[in-house]
């Protein structure tokens, strides 16, 4: 079936797109602290991904959801089994979205301090447990005959999987990074540009450690292929462009983060879900697909609908992509009132009391007045 491959490249591409777009929301999640000295910095940080958030964590429910219409065997298997994982999951997008929305409902400092916490810690819990599930799909799961998982909540955690998600945290904090380093001018700028710079040869190391420890759980060698090399030369171009092409850092490290997920799926296909019990037992894209006729309409679905999406949040992020600087959130000075100039008054009227108004002369007058210009008064 060709609508088989074709939707675990969608799926895959999905994910990228993902890590792509989220993966900066979640990098400036964690660094608004940091590279926010004080409220109206933080404020502007955060205002840097005001508008685009919500529309890129659209990304992980539509994959979720390719995910259950084309392979509902794999959705299955990995949401039972990653059951607990998942609602820490979803606890941490839930306290990352309420931060947003009601860290600026009260200007107490208390209040703004504890939703700024949550929100890097929500951030910051996302790559790394998504990273976490993505590694374990891949190194493998106590998995039965009948797909069950048979682990504990313990078994998720393999070194593996762990350095996965450590390696995708440090990808955000860099991608995050730039793009601050793109949105913003001034002294958030330049912050932003420094820590880019101090960040990215550390996740280059990771990087590479990743794609060559994934390359050796997949039994293809330790090796990088040119295509993964190209990830340690985008981070090398990111280190060497902040501050000077905010623009091509940030689509460095772009270019970064797509190629570390890409390497994942490409590696783990034509499995979904490793079986360390059995390698019998592992599902696979064609022990899991739905039935043709299924993936037949999804298709035609997806390629009507996903330009149309893609066009709309194009149009986002060209209306919102104005700079932004931490001014902007500082109140401003309040300025001297203007005196009016006194009324000049001749004679002892000054003091008569206020001027009494002109009345408009009764209609008898009027008419009286002109008889006379007339001649008949």
């Amino acid at each position: 079936m060709a609508f088989v491959p074709f939707w675990f490249v969608l799926i895959a591409i999905l994910w990228t797109g993902f890590f792509v777009l989220e993966g900066f929301d979640m990098g400036v999640g964690m660094l608004h602290g940091v590279l926010g000295r004080d409220d109206a910095g933080r404020r502007a940080v955060i205002a840097t991904i005001g508008p685009l958030w919500d529309g890129n964590e659209v990304w992980l429910i539509v994959a979720g959801a390719a995910m259950f219409a084309a392979f509902p065997g794999w959705y299955a298997t990995l949401f039972s089994g990653f059951y607990l994982a998942l609602v820490l999951l979803l606890a941490a997008l839930i306290v990352r979205g309420l931060s947003f929305e009601y860290r600026g409902k009260s200007p107490a400092v208390r209040w703004r301090a504890t939703w700024s916490w949550l929100l890097t810690i929500g951030s910051f819990l996302a790559p790394l447990l998504i990273g976490i599930a993505l590694g374990d799909m891949l190194h493998g799961l106590p998995i039965d005959a009948s797909h069950e998982y048979t682990g504990s909540f313990w078994t998720l955690l393999q070194p593996y999987g762990i350095f996965t998600g450590i390696a995708l945290v440090s990808l955000c904090v860099l991608h995050g990074a730039t793009f601050i380093g793109l949105k913003t001018s001034g002294l958030l700028h330049d912050r932003a540009d420094r820590l880019a710079r101090r960040v990215a040869p550390v996740t280059a190391l990771l990087v590479l450690a990743f794609i060559s420890w994934t390359h050796v759980i997949a039994g293809r060698g330790a090796f990088l292929n040119p295509v993964e090399f190209l990830a340690m030369l985008a981070i090398l171009a990111a280190w060497a462009a902040s501050g000077r092409r905010d623009g091509w850092a940030f689509a460095a490290t772009t270019v970064a983060m797509a190629i570390s997920i890409v390497t994942l799926f490409v590696d783990l296909y034509p499995r979904l879900m490793v079986s360390s019990t059995n390698p019998a037992y592992s599902l696979t894209v064609h022990n899991s697909a739905s039935t043709p006729y299924s993936l037949k309409v999804m298709t035609v679905v997806a390629l009507v609908l996903l330009p149309i999406v893609l066009a709309y949040q194009a149009w986002t992020y060209y209306v919102f992509r104005r700079r932004i600087t931490d001014r902007d959130f500082r109140p401003r000075p309040p300025q001297p009132e203007l005196r009016q100039p006194a009324t000049a008054t001749a004679g002892p009227a000054s003091t008569a009391g206020p001027a009494s108004t002109p009345t408009t002369p009764p209609r008898r007058t009027r008419r009286l007045g002109r008889l006379r210009r007339d001649g008949r008064g």
